[in-house]
């Protein structure tokens, strides 16, 4: 395969373990690291469209299968890592992490605390309409940019994104570079104390310092029937687990963690198969036990070496309630 000349870095069967949080996952056709908007631009639009593109972020909500992807991965780096603020506004660029986004903001008397413990970086806050503690990003969007499969730059409006829970809409191909939020003023000194509590909540219930991917599935319910974020009537993920006598459950190197139960971990010898049969064998068994079909926060993409892992439910009617 013959790629578009770049000003980045254009690496052919690259290695995405290393690339994500569970460092699990085989290699990608190519991995392009773009300079700058203008050389995603030129690249995109001189790539053969039949070639398929996958953006991807820090890697923190990722499974990459063993097999690897058939597609150009584009990641994002320096070039795409700003930060402005403009009186409520901020805008920041898709490589900025929620977490940086968050301290900036609240530096400038400005409210976006709920970012702080999202792992990750603000295009996959976009695209999974990231929130916690009652906001999701959905609450705070006001525009995006993006390059089209063609290499134009467009302005995405949250009608053309579609939020809801944990997902939203965007062609194929499309890759967000940039997004803008408004939020509201407050008292900087009040808002680190917020952040300050936030983390520790998060330190003491969470396996922070293992190899995870944060929440491994969604919360049974999310939206309430107007598409507005409620959290007053949601089941959680971590109890259903729990209730179905999961927590600590193990197969290969991968387990859901004894610290919370919707944690998945790689316990260091972790294969994405592994990981994968673990979510789908706590799939089957929630639901046999409640009647719930959990749905995979995590996205997994690419191929399987070697057998696939089975559907859990399959063979279940699922019986789940989820806006």
């Amino acid at each position: 395969m013959t790629y578009p000349d770049v000003r980045g870095t254009l690496s052919e069967q690259r290695a995405l373990a290393d690339l994500t949080w569970l460092r699990v996952g085989g290699p990608a056709d190519a991995l392009f690291q773009p300079a700058d908007l203008a050389d995603l631009q030129s690249f995109l639009a001189a790539l053969d469209p039949a070639v398929a593109v996958f953006p991807m972020g820090v890697g923190s909500n990722l499974i990459v299968r063993d097999g690897g992807i058939r597609a150009v991965v584009i990641r994002m780096g320096r070039g795409f890592n700003h930060i402005a603020i403009d009186g409520t506004r901020i805008t920041a660029g898709v490589a900025a992490l929620d977490a940086h986004v968050a301290r900036k903001a609240a530096a400038a008397g400005l409210d976006l605390t709920f970012l702080r413990t999202i792992p990750g970086a603000i295009g996959g806050a976009v695209r999974m309409n990231a929130g916690c503690y009652g906001s999701y990003v959905a609450d705070h969007f006001v525009s995006a940019k993006a390059v089209t499969r063609a290499g134009e730059l467009v302005t995405l409006t949250a009608n053309d994104l579609q939020f809801q829970y944990r997902q939203t809409e965007l062609p194929e191909g499309w890759v967000i570079v940039e997004a803008t939020f408004d939020a509201e003023a407050a008292d900087p000194e009040m808002l680190e104390a917020r952040m300050a509590d936030q983390l520790a909540k998060r330190d003491a219930s969470q396996p922070v310092k293992e190899r995870s991917a944060g929440s491994t599935f969604r919360n049974p319910a999310g939206f309430s029937s107007t598409g507005q974020a409620d959290d007053s009537h949601e089941l959680k993920a971590w109890k259903v687990i729990d209730d179905a006598g999961l927590r600590g459950f193990a197969i290969g190197g991968a387990q859901m963690s004894e610290k919370h139960s919707n944690f998945m971990i790689n316990t260091g010898v972790a294969t994405a198969h592994d990981l994968e049969t673990l979510g789908e064998t706590v799939r089957k068994k929630v639901f046999q036990n409640a009647g719930l079909a959990l749905q995979w926060e995590i996205k997994r993409v690419g191929e399987f070496l070697g057998d696939p892992v089975e559907d859990g439910l399959a063979s279940e009617s699922s019986t789940e309630q989820n806006a």
